[in-house]
C-alpha cells in the first residue's frame, strides 16, 4: 500500500492494484468473524455430541481408575497408554474437531476464497519498527480495536449475568439432585449462555467484516499520479501510444491514397463522401473491392487523385453512404450492392468506350 495521504487517494483501485494486494495476502478479512464462527460451531457440535462426549470421558475415567494399580507408567509404555486413552476419547472428540476444522476453512473461504500468497510468507522487518508501531497505537484501526474489545467485554458480562441471574432459583435445588442431573443442568446453562454470547458476538463480527472491507477499499484507492504511473508500467506511455496510433493511421492513409490511381471508379455523394472501387476480376466469382474511402478532406483528396489519374467519378448518394458505413479498404463489397455497383461499372465502361471512340 502507498504511504500517500488518504485524502489524495480519490481514484478507484485498478485490477493490477487488486491483484498485487491479493498476491501479498492483503485481503478484506475479519479475524473476529473467524473466531466467532469457529466458537459457535464448537458450541453447537458439543451440544449435539454431548452424550457421546460424556460417555467417552466416563469410560476413560472408569478405565483409568480401575487399572490405576496395575498401570506401569514408563517411557516405553507411554505411547501405549496414549493410544489406549485415544481409543476411549476419539469417538467423542474427533467429530467435534472435524466440525471446528470445517468451520474454520469454510468461514475463511466465504470471506476471501482460495488465495495462494507466497509473498505473505516473506518476513517484513519494517513491521517490527518501533516508530511505526508507536504510530499504529494512535491510528484509527487501534481506536476501533479498543472499542471492539470494550464492547466484547460488555457483551460477555451483560449476557453472562442475565443468564445466570435467570436461573438463580434453580441453583437451590441442585443439592437434591444426582451428579448426572447436576452436570446436565450446568451443561444446559453453559450452552444457553455460550449460544447467546456467540450470536451477539457474531453480529459484532459481521459489522467488523463490513468495516474491514470499507477500510481495505479505502487503503486500496489510488492517487491520480499512481494511476498514470501504472498505465505507463502496464499499458505503455499513453502519449507514445497515441503517437504510434497516429503514425499507423498516416501510413494506412498513404497506402490507401496510393491505391486510388488503380481504382476503376470513385463513387461520391457527391460532397462529403468518396469511395474508390476496383474491379479487375481474376476469377469469375471475384467481386469489386473497396480500395479507399473517406469523408470531407480525405474525400476531396481521393477525388483530386482520381481526376489526376483519369479515374471516373460517379455520383450515387445511397450507394456511397451504404458502402461507407459497411465496408473498409481491402474488403469486397457485400452481395446486396452487386446490382447497384454493376450499374455504376456499366456507366464506367460506357464512358471509356465513348472516350476511346472520340480519340
Amino acid at each position: 500500500m502507498s504511504d500517500k495521504p488518504a485524502q489524495d487517494k480519490t481514484e478507484a483501485p485498478s485490477p493490477h492494484r487488486r491483484e498485487k494486494a491479493k498476491d501479498e495476502g492483503n485481503v478484506a478479512r475479519s479475524m473476529d468473524l473467524n473466531s466467532v464462527a469457529v466458537m459457535l460451531a464448537g458450541i453447537i457440535a458439543i451440544q449435539f455430541n454431548a452424550e457421546k462426549l460424556f460417555k467417552s470421558l466416563s469410560d476413560f475415567m472408569i478405565s483409568t481408575f480401575r487399572d490405576a494399580s496395575i498401570i506401569d507408567i514408563t517411557p516405553d509404555s507411554l505411547p501405549l497408554q496414549v493410544l489406549q486413552a485415544m481409543k476411549y476419547l476419539a469417538p467423542g472428540i474427533v467429530p467435534i474437531l472435524l466440525i471446528l476444522l470445517l468451520a474454520g476453512i469454510g468461514i475463511n473461504y466465504a470471506q476471501v476464497g482460495v488465495i495462494f500468497a507466497k509473498k505473505a510468507l516473506i518476513p517484513k522487518f519494517d513491521r517490527v519498527s518501533p516508530l511505526k508501531g508507536f504510530k499504529r497505537l494512535f491510528s484509527l484501526r487501534s481506536l476501533v480495536e479498543l472499542l471492539k474489545g470494550l464492547l466484547k467485554i460488555g457483551i460477555v458480562g451483560i449476557i453472562g449475568f442475565s443468564v445466570l441471574n435467570r436461573h438463580l432459583t434453580d441453583y437451590w435445588i441442585l443439592s437434591n439432585t444426582t451428579a448426572g442431573q447436576t452436570i446436565t443442568f450446568i451443561g444446559q446453562v453453559f450452552f444457553e449462555m455460550s449460544l447467546k454470547i456467540g450470536m451477539a458476538l457474531l453480529a459484532l463480527a459481521l459489522l467488523d467484516f463490513a468495516y474491514q472491507k470499507w477500510e481495505f477499499e479505502k487503503n486500496l484507492k489510488m492517487t491520480k499520479e499512481e494511476v498514470k504511473e501504472e498505465q505507463k508500467q502496464y499499458e505503455g506511455n499513453p502519449e507514445l501510444k497515441a503517437r504510434i496510433r497516429s503514425l499507423q493511421k498516416q501510413a494506412a492513409r498513404r497506402r490507401m491514397m496510393a491505391a486510388v490511381p488503380d481504382a476503376t471508379v470513385v463513387v461520391t455523394n457527391p460532397t462529403t463522401i468518396a469511395i474508390a472501387l476496383k474491379y479487375a476480376p481474376m476469377k469469375k466469382e471475384d467481386a469489386p473491392m473497396v480500395v479507399a474511402k473517406g469523408k470531407r478532406k480525405i474525400a476531396d483528396k481521393i477525388k483530386e487523385i482520381a481526376l489526376l489519374n483519369d479515374v471516373p467519378i460517379i455520383e450515387n448518394k445511397p450507394l456511397a453512404r451504404s458502402l461507407f458505413d459497411t465496408t473498409e479498404p481491402g474488403m469486397e463489397i457485400p452481395i446486396i450492392y452487386y446490382q447497384a455497383v454493376a450499374e455504376i461499372l456499366a456507366q464506367v465502361y460506357q464512358l471509356n468506350q465513348n472516350r476511346n471512340s472520340y480519340v
